[in-house]
């Protein structure tokens, strides 16, 4: 018994040492994402754009209003960077932050050559990142397009009414916060927000009809909400050339006069703490620290984290995402 007693006393020993150094390693990964954070910012050492170079920015997953990114493409405006080179990988998101994106781009494209490189979707707000430049590359099987917006809103009037809860409310007009998600959309409600959509759609194609050239019958057959292939898209007007970041410095140095020969360097574009992707790389790495892998590769595969930030959006979106397979 004294010997069994001494093999438990040691394995709890062993255990409380094993979760102590576990819990250790999760603290250091989160403080080396945070001070990476800190220091991945335009203005660090090692992220400006350098003279006889070509900045490469990349926008990926959901675009949003962001302040931090829109100073850090005005500090690139006055960098010493000779062209720019866009990476783009979204679906879009907001169509306020896609405008301002877009404004921002063009604003740097008045003072530097701007190529879009389509990495695999410039979809709805990623579009309209995309038309801000002087000329669009994506690759045969990029998909592009869905030129089209949408409002979204959970109504839970059916699920309130079978557990017997009523949400009161006392409002200045019949169409104050409508919809609001507690009782049925009204005829009213619907017709405002069909006004909405439309206003904003026009915006939208009227966008992409001065900057891709297209008469109404080009644009009616791209402006029905559709993504299209790369080798589609070339076709349609939506894009350029097929190719990759190649493409766009031959470019650059064919029709926009660049120097031959500049390396591409990267313009990071600084991360925000409150980003869902910085939360979720710190959610994983502390997750392996833990020993729990697995269950980071879950919540990885799962989309649970896209959704969520996806319905952390608000207001009318530019943004296209197909339904998640059973």
């Amino acid at each position: 018994m004294s010997l069994d007693s001494d093999i438990i006393v040691d394995r709890r020993r062993i255990r409380r040492k094993l979760t102590f150094w576990r819990v250790l390693a999760a603290l250091i990964a989160i403080a080396s994402i945070a001070g990476f954070a800190l220091i991945a910012t335009p203005g660090a050492r090692g992220t400006f754009a350098s003279a006889g170079s070509i900045a490469r920015v990349q926008i990926e997953g959901l675009i949003r209003s962001d302040s931090e990114r829109t100073q850090a493409l005005e500090r690139l405006e006055n960098s010493r960077a000779a062209a720019v080179i866009v990476h783009i990988n979204s679906p879009g998101g907001t169509t306020a932050g896609s405008e301002q994106l877009y404004d921002s781009l063009t604003r740097l494209k008045a003072k530097k050559p701007v190529v879009v490189v389509v990495e695999g979707l410039a979809a709805s707000g990623g579009y309209i990142t995309a038309i801000a430049s002087d000329h669009i590359v994506a690759q045969q099987s990029s998909l592009v397009g869905s030129i089209g917006v949408l409002f979204q809103y959970p109504n839970v009037a059916e699920l309130l009414k079978t557990i017997g809860v009523k949400v009161e409310e006392v409002k200045s007009s019949p169409l104050k916060a409508a919809p609001n998600g507690f009782e049925p959309t009204s005829p009213e409600a619907r017709a405002a927000l069909d006004a909405l959509v439309k206003d904003s759609y026009a915006w939208f194609k009227g966008l992409v009809k001065e900057r891709r050239g297209m008469d109404d019958a080009q644009l009616e057959k791209v402006a029905d909400g559709r993504v299209f292939t790369g080798r589609q898209a070339i076709d349609l007007k939506l894009i350029d050339q097929i190719g990759d970041e190649k493409t766009a410095v031959t470019w650059l140095v064919e029709q926009k006069g660049v120097k031959k020969g500049l390396s591409v360097r990267d313009y990071k574009l600084q991360p925000r703490f409150g980003d869902l992707s910085l939360f979720k790389a710190t959610a994983a790495v502390t997750l392996e620290a833990l020993g729990l892998g697995s269950i980071a590769h879950q919540i990885e595969q799962s989309g649970v984290t896209q959704a969520v930030d996806r319905f952390g959006m608000d207001g009318m979106l530019a943004l296209w995402q197909p339904a998640a397979s059973n």
